[in-house]
């Protein structure tokens, strides 16, 4: 899985793809004609019983490693996990993994030494290590063998976790699948998982057994999560690059799938879509340096989740935003009792409207096409130099060091915003309208490549940047905003009429500041131009 490295080589890494599955469709995953053609073995189920251990205060899992005990059969196990070792996508991670067998139900703290989590650890059991929770399920293990020598195990569970401290017991299903790659190519348990998506009601679980577990009496605080910077050291490859910014997108569009499908609070749809919009810039940014069957169908598929994504978003601002404030200074301005009456209707129909949108929006997360969408990138992020054709040297040119990778392409993007500068404060709406949108490509660019230089270098020209394109965002919204009242109210009513002059005051009072975001942008260093 190509990443920019974050344990060393040596250490053992359970890597597995873990999906949800409703638990009367886990029958059907035997049966199905997909793993029929990779298996290699007969099935076995087992019950495995696992207790977790931590402190009181959740030391090891606020760091990110579980230390548990295991009976298989009548062997008991001590496990422990660590962090994992890059940002999981599409169900896959990598995780650090120390097995020992040991004699009875005790812990053998001997065993922490071996680790690199000895300290951790150490101190962790000089606190007061003791039982937090349990898991109990059924395991059917399935042995795997792809045509290009991949070892897998596809593994279903079905059980509970549950607590184990002392206090009322608080229960949760386990209901998943499990792919854990044994050796070769983790390609394969995403082309197996695909399959069976195809059919299956499959879902993502983002959250490994541990940390459900911990979960049972530290609810973790759920909020919109927040775009991120791929955390990059400077010598990375292109591809490796490029692993990174797929991963850190599909965080943002995975942690934030369950508030769209369950929640009301319009900041998870907004959320997805800066994901969605970020993993499209970023396909973008690869398909010179990808083969086009590798990232065409991506690319249709984004363009989908993003129109189904999109009204409902506009719509929200619309409505919670823009119209409220609209009302407000109309009634303030004692505006004709014609403009009341047509505004009321116009909130009217949005609120219908929005409603639609957001069914839309919800049923397109909570569809097979999503987890497969979600599948076919994570598959990109694992291996993005297999999808890059060769240069004149033979190598892909994903094998260039990201920065020499970089730099052309942000020169480009740089030189296509001031290409369209000139005076924007009174260009043509299709004049800003083409550089807001040249201002996002480059922007998402910079973000994606600017933890590759140091933070210093970096600063003013994101900031410059940011500031340009957050003020051509004020002229897009009130455009947007005259657009819906035109179709929502009618184009003759007074609303529309009113929203109209409106877009227009609203671009006159904000020149003066477009110049100014403008000139802030043309003044700042490109940081790239020192390499």
């Amino acid at each position: 899985m190509p990443a920019c490295p974050r344990a060393e080589p040596a250490l053992p890494l359970e890597t597995e793809l873990k999906l949800r599955i409703a638990p009367d469709a886990a029958p059907a995953i035997a049966r199905h004609s997909a793993v029929k053609a990779v298996r290699r073995g007969r099935a076995r189920t087992v019950r495995l019983v696992s207790t977790y251990y931590d402190t009181d205060d959740g030391a090891l899992a606020h760091a990110g490693i579980a230390l548990r005990l295991r009976r298989d059969g009548r062997r008991w196990v001590q496990t422990v996990k660590g962090p994992a070792v890059a940002p999981q996508a599409g169900g896959l991670a990598a995780r650090t993994e120390f097995e020992w067998p040991v004699a009875g139900r005790a812990l053998d703290p001997r065993r922490f030494a071996t680790t690199p989590y000895r300290r951790i650890l150490g101190r962790a059991e000089r606190q007061g290590l003791a039982p937090r929770f349990t898991t109990d399920f059924a395991r059917t293990t399935i042995p795997l063998a792809f045509a290009d020598s991949t070892m897998a195990h596809l593994c279903v569970d079905l059980g509970e976790v549950r607590t184990d401290d002392g206090g009322p017991l608080v229960r949760a299903p386990v209901h998943e699948i499990e792919l854990e790659l044994e050796a070769g190519d983790p390609i394969r348990l995403f082309d197996l998982a695909h399959a069976l998506a195809a059919d299956l009601p499959l879902a993502f679980e983002p959250a490994s057994k541990a940390e459900r577990g911990h979960a049972l009496r530290h609810p973790p605080v759920t909020a919109p999560v927040r775009a991120a910077d791929a955390d990059l050291p400077g010598k990375c490859t292109a591809a490796a690059a490029f692993a990174a910014f797929i991963r850190a997108s599909l965080a943002q569009i995975e942690r934030n799938a369950h508030g769209v499908v369950a929640g009301d609070d319009p900041e998870w749809i907004h959320q997805m879509r800066i994901g969605v919009r970020r993993l499209r810039a970023c396909v973008s940014l690869a398909r010179r340096a990808m083969a086009p069957p590798a990232v065409e169908p991506l690319r249709v598929e984004l363009r989908w989740l993003a129109q189904s994504l999109g009204p409902a978003r506009d719509l929200d601002v619309f409505a919670t935003a823009t119209l409220p404030a609209f009302a407000a200074a109309a009634q303030r301005g004692g505006r004709a009792d014609a403009l009341t009456a047509s505004l009321a209707k116009l909130a009217a129909r949005v609120a219908v409207r929005r409603r639609e949108a957001r069914t839309i929006a919800r049923a397109a997360v909570a569809s097979p096409r999503f987890v497969r969408l979600v599948l076919a990138a994570a598959a990109l992020a694992a291996a993005p130099a297999a999808a890059a054709p060769h240069g004149h040297d033979g190598k892909p040119r994903l094998a260039l060091p990201a920065r020499e990778f970089a730099r052309p392409l942000l020169k480009r993007r740089h030189r296509a915003l001031e290409a369209l500068g000139a005076d924007l404060a009174h260009a043509t709406p299709e004049t800003r309208h083409a550089a807001r949108l040249a201002a996002k490509h480059l922007r998402y660019a910079t973000e994606f490549f600017a933890p590759l230089y140091p933070k210093k270098r970096t600063k003013s020209y994101r900031k410059a940047l940011t500031a340009l394109q957050e003020e051509l965002g004020v002229w897009n919204d009130a455009a947007v905003a005259a657009r819906l009242a035109g179709e929502l109210a009618g184009a003759q009513s007074p609303a529309a009429a009113a929203f109209s002059g409106w877009a227009i005051a609203r671009g006159a009072e904000r020149t003066d500041a477009l110049t100014a975001a403008w000139g802030g942008f043309a003044r700042a260093r490109p940081f790239w131009s020192a390499d």
